[in-house]
């Protein structure tokens, strides 16, 4: 079996790699590379491979880096079955069409630009059209359920505890001498003890691990000391009359903000001031995480059994819509915490809430997720004084605050105690998803365990023999 990794090589974005066995091919993830906004356009628009050929793929999670150019691959002649959980599949419906809709606006803004340069028009990579006419591709699967996506390879999904619905992929197969084996794909790997879903699962028996490295170069500070930070950063925003803005991922990072949020306020943790969820992807997602309760932990049942919440409906959570009900949102002159996507504030309404917030010193930017370079939000989290929004350029005066502890990544610990739970039959570790100096502090890291094989770091187009 050979895999060859086309994306999430080196960087934390663009998930993609292939697999051919006896013939066949398969495709795990097939994200959206982000970065500069015309080297995304052209890797994104061509697949290193063709699509035709593809007769299958699994996806791990919904999270566009993994799921974003989906439409474009069934667009360009793909018409097999794509693999995923049942909470999996229903939040790529929404977030793949939030996702073609951003495509066709952006597509606009873009052309615009050009025509004053006397450049040609560009289209999409897809539309809303396109995303809606990919879905019936999907095939449900469940958690431990074994299919057979190819001919020879055996497959299930295991908890992955990162986003609803995500999931480690399990692959097995002979090899060239009839030798059982394994290959564990971690997917986007959770925290263990986090909010509202199940931990991962650990991997067993694999030869091969294909491990993301995000946070590999250093542990996670504790959960509850990273809340405990941001109940400060909330106390003191609202002691001066400011407002929290909060750029989050509509999906996971939101839902796991207002969950605690929730029971904070109701503790009396921080001042009942109002928390504005305003994404439209981020209510709808909260909305599937009220029908997907089969996903939750045991903690967030009991919560919901002492009649705190049911799903993710809170009493003191306001989530918003229409345009109308974003815009109003700015006449709001008493403290308020607004979460509202995209999560490395590149598009969306997020970038309205920093204009109209960024240049007033009572406020503060909260940055909860990594950042990719070249984005708004690492320009925020470097706490670069002057920003471009829209265009135009703004001065930053609000506080900036960057709290790395509430990621739904595994840190170094986690990653650790992931890849140790295969040490006996491990014989490769491929590492992926991760910078290159998060790559290297991890594998320094399982260095110190000598019964461990040598992690590799992927390149961009590395074939691996499995």
């Amino acid at each position: 079996m050979k895999l060859t990794v086309f994306g999430a090589a080196r960087t934390v974005t663009g998930s993609m790699h292939l697999i051919e066995h006896k013939g066949h091919k398969l495709l795990i993830d097939c994200g959206t590379f982000q970065g500069k906004r015309d080297e995304a356009y052209f890797v994104n628009l061509h697949f290193p491979f063709d699509p035709r050929e593809i007769e299958a793929m699994i996806l791990s999670h919904a999270h566009i880096d993994h799921s974003g150019n989906i439409p474009n691959l069934v667009k360009q002649g793909f018409s097999g079955k794509i693999y995923a959980t049942d909470a999996t599949e229903d939040l790529a419906d929404i977030m793949l069409r939030d996702s073609g809709h951003i495509q066709e606006n952006d597509i606009k803004y873009i052309n615009k630009k050009r025509r004053k340069r006397g450049e040609r028009a560009l289209e999409p990579i897809y539309t809303q059209r396109d995303a809606i006419e990919a879905m019936p591709f999907f095939q449900r699967v469940w958690y431990q359920q074994k299919f057979e996506p190819i001919p020879g390879l055996t497959v299930h999904l295991v908890d992955a505890g990162h986003i609803l619905g995500s999931a480690a992929i399990v692959i097995d197969y002979q090899d060239d001498q009839g030798s059982q084996k394994r290959l564990w794909f971690s997917g986007d790997i959770g925290r263990f003890d986090a909010p509202i879903l199940r931990d991962p699962v650990l991997p067993t028996g694999a030869d091969t691990l294909m491990m993301e490295c995000t946070y590999g170069d250093k542990p996670h500070e504790q959960m509850d000391d990273a809340y405990d930070e941001f109940i400060d950063v909330i106390k003191r925003t609202v002691k001066r009359g400011g407002k929290v803005i909060v750029p989050a991922f509509a999906v996971g990072r939101t839902q796991n903000l207002t969950y605690f949020l929730s029971q904070a306020i109701d503790d009396g943790l921080i001042p009942d001031v109002p928390v504005v969820v305003d994404s439209p992807l981020a209510v709808n997602a909260s909305m599937l995480y009220r029908k997907h309760t089969e996903c939750f932990d045991d903690e967030t049942w009991e919560f919901i059994a002492e009649h705190r919440m049911q799903g993710l409906d809170f009493h003191n959570v306001i989530y918003t819509r229409s345009v109308d009900e974003s815009k109003a949102l700015n006449e709001w002159k008493e403290p308020m915490i607004i979460i509202s996507a995209s999560g490395m504030a590149e598009s969306g309404r997020i970038l309205h809430h920093l204009k109209n917030n960024i240049e007033d010193g009572r406020n503060t930017i909260l940055i909860v997720s990594w950042q990719a370079p070249d984005t708004l939000g690492r320009r925020l989290a470097d706490r670069d004084r002057k920003v471009k929004i829209f265009g135009e350029e703004y001065y930053r005066k609000a506080e900036v605050v960057t709290i790395g502890g509430l990621s739904s990544h595994a840190g170094q610990s986690g990653l650790v105690e992931y890849a140790l739970a295969s040490k006996d039959s491990l014989k490769q570790i491929i590492l992926f998803h991760g910078e290159p100096d998060k790559a290297q502090a991890l594998m320094d890291k399982l260095a110190e365990y000598p019964e461990m094989p040598v992690p590799v770091c992927a390149e961009k187009g590395q074939e691996f023999d499995l």
